[in-house]
């Protein structure tokens, strides 16, 4: 009977602990136009713990969102005025399951010419608006990566929207959770050149 239940404990304890390792931690963005909620995955582990580690020392309190694209998506995470900027990069993390689905939290990085291991830069990063795609052209991108989408994604991308020309380019580490209306809303303001907002949005994060 003792071993019985020394077991149960022992198998209730072992399944906790392996429940919370799966727990993804969670980021405020609070932005000039309202907060915005995203989850961070557990498969980008040098993504998640280096954007955790910047929103915990409070490198982006001040900071941007310096470029935006309507129906593209917004970008931000350079460094505030006064601060130096992260010169560190981030080897890519390209898992088939994260997509560039509306909301996609995903790392900014230079081009291939300059960055031909496509790694991620230090701090910026982009979240997704995106449209709704068409079957034929996630067909196009299917022919041309030599990947499949899954039943779901491609009904993710035909209902949701996204960017999936950039899927397997840049990193996608997390998503947004609550808030894509504040995304929305970023993505409507007016920009002057560079596709930098006429009026500056900031940010502060925290962690959950």
């Amino acid at each position: 009977m003792k071993r019985t239940v020394f077991l149960t404990l022992t198998l209730t304890f072992l399944l906790m602990m392996e429940l919370d390792a799966q727990k993804m931690t969670k980021v405020l963005i609070h932005t000039d136009l309202g907060d915005i909620k995203v989850e961070l995955y557990n498969d980008t582990p040098q993504h998640r713990d280096n954007f955790i580690k910047l929103a915990k020392d409070g490198f982006y309190n001040g900071s941007i969102f310096h470029r935006v694209i309507k129906g593209f998506m917004v970008q931000g995470g350079g460094a505030p005025a006064g601060k130096p900027e992260v010169s560190n990069r981030v080897p890519a993390e390209f898992v088939p399951a994260h997509i560039h689905k509306k909301g996609a939290l995903c790392a900014a990085r230079m081009g291939d010419q300059v960055n031909p291991k496509k790694e991620s830069s230090g701090s910026q990063f982009y979240i997704v608006q995106g449209t709704a795609v068409p079957a034929e052209q996630l067909n196009q991108f299917d022919i041309r990566r030599k990947v499949k989408y899954t039943p779901a994604q491609r009904t993710l991308y035909s209902t949701v929207g996204g960017t999936p020309f950039l899927d397997g380019e840049y990193t996608v580490f997390g998503e947004v959770i609550e808030g894509m209306d504040v995304i929305d809303k970023i993505a409507a303001v007016q920009t002057a050149a560079g596709d930098k907002p006429l009026k500056d949005l900031k940010m502060t994060m925290k962690v959950l």
